[in-house]
């Protein structure tokens, strides 16, 4: 992650994606480099509009939470009715167990 997270500082100030500056960043953030990782992410990152990128990420990360709010809202109900068929069914039996006391 924290190679990508330079790639990222080094694109929002501007700056050209390559291995010496990514590694320079990463150095001075404490982080020790590997070669290998640094060409395979600036290759990979090389035909990436990054801009682009970024405003589908946000387009999909504001769609993503309606869903799991709609599904709890549905798991809230069917726990209400759950609850509500239990409350029926201990009333019941503690009815069932008054008249079996006095017949």
């Amino acid at each position: 992650m924290e190679y990508i997270y330079g790639a990222l500082l080094l694109h929002s100030a501007g700056k050209e994606i390559d291995e010496d500056s990514l590694k320079k960043v990463l150095a001075e953030a404490g982080v020790k480099s590997d070669a290998a990782r640094l060409k395979s992410l600036v290759a990979s990152l090389k035909d990436v509009k990054i801009d682009d990128v970024l405003k589908n990420a946000a387009t999909a990360a504001v769609a993503a939470p309606a869903a799991p709010a709609e599904h709890k809202k549905a798991e809230h109900k069917k726990e209400e009715k759950k609850e509500e068929k239990k409350e029926e069914a201990n009333e019941e039996d503690a009815l069932a167990g008054l008249s079996s006391l006095f017949g």
